[in-house]
């Protein structure tokens, strides 16, 4: 019997995979437990609709996700610190005062796990911070730190 899996079976399919498995298999088991439907041109059309929807959505968060990178790409942020001898900064600045700074000045909330800052930064000047936008898409942020007197 053919069926469409509609969750991930281990050893048997993936979400979405059309396959064909026993008919006690798929009566007693995947179809009773929700994990599988028959699959018959109705199911089969509809699936197909599905993943044509579920194109459609990732390509406007590409197009998305580019049309942020051209901004991102512009803005400098700038914050300020405390400041020893050399340039060093008392304590450090974080992806999460970038994040808040950014939201507060330009109005665009991204989420400060998304950038990829190694570590802290720690000294005057400009730095340039990458930002994960899309698995294909990664702006590169300015954040200027400047003493505060």
């Amino acid at each position: 019997m053919k069926v469409i899996f509609l969750k991930d079976v281990k050893g048997k399919g993936k979400k979405g995979e059309v396959k064909n498995v026993a008919d006690g298999y798929a009566h007693n088991f995947l179809i009773k437990q929700g994990l599988a439907i028959e699959a018959n041109n109705a199911n089969i059309s509809s699936l197909d609709a599905q993943k044509k929807k579920e194109e459609k959505q990732a390509a406007a968060e590409l197009a998305e996700a580019q049309k942020l990178k051209e901004v991102l790409d512009k803005i400098t942020v700038e914050l300020s610190a405390k400041a020893g001898e050399g340039g060093r900064l008392f304590g450090s600045i974080t992806t999460k005062q970038v994040a808040e700074e950014l939201q507060k000045k330009h109005g665009i909330k991204i989420d400060k796990r998304k950038m990829e800052l190694a570590d802290a930064i720690r000294t005057l000047g400009h730095t340039k911070v990458p930002v994960k936008l899309h698995h294909e898409v990664t702006a590169t942020l300015t954040v200027s730190v400047k003493e505060v007197k």
